[in-house]
């Protein structure tokens, strides 16, 4: 049984790293930062919320990581990589801790810990593709100048608008989804 239990885990893992890929990739809002906007997140999210903040966390990064890889954007690969990764790993912690009202049969109620959770996971990816765009901007120097580290930061800053609006329509866009897809054979939701 643990067998079936596993493969079911690992069709559903694969299964939301390609719709996460497929969110990021198809519906993109350029932004006036050279960044864009996707729907993407809220597939990171469902991923914490049913595959738990391990298997969750790979399938979200993986997914994400390969928009940027197969989009024209392999140098920010690894961060998104690592900043999916822990978005989905914090929603999935929060939302566990939350907990579940044992013998609830009302989905609704998994709403507001979706939101919660979702807006604490959505936080780590503001933060991190903040830190992740400074480095990017005076280290790794993806510009064809250098940059100041003051002038890095401004223009980190500038892109946290954008990154909140995705945050936002991820957030709210997983709670949707969430009450759906508890049936699917993954783990108990806690």
């Amino acid at each position: 049984m643990k067998s079936i239990k596993n493969t079911r885990t690992l069709v559903l893992a694969a299964l939301l790293a390609a719709l996460t890929y497929i969110a990021t990739t198809v519906i993109k809002i350029p932004t006036p930062t050279m960044g864009y906007v996707h729907i993407g997140d809220s597939f990171v999210l469902l991923s914490g919320y049913l595959l738990g903040p391990i298997v969750g966390g790979l399938s979200a990064g993986i997914g994400s990581m390969l928009s940027d890889l197969l989009g024209g954007y392999a140098t920010w690969a690894p961060g998104t990589f690592t900043i999916k990764l822990a978005t989905a790993m914090t929603a999935a912690a929060v939302f566990k801790v939350l907990g579940r009202t044992a013998g609830n049969k009302n989905r609704l109620h998994l709403f507001p810990k979706a939101i919660l959770a979702g807006v604490a996971g959505e936080a780590v990816m503001i933060f991190g593709y903040f830190l992740y765009n400074i480095l990017m901007l005076t280290v790794v120097n993806v510009g064809s100048e250098s940059i100041t580290l003051s002038a890095a930061i401004a223009e980190s800053l500038a892109e946290i608008p954008f990154n909140v609006a995705q945050g936002i329509i991820g957030t709210g866009l997983s709670a949707l989804l969430l009450p759906v897809t508890i049936g699917l054979p993954a783990r108990q939701l806690p």
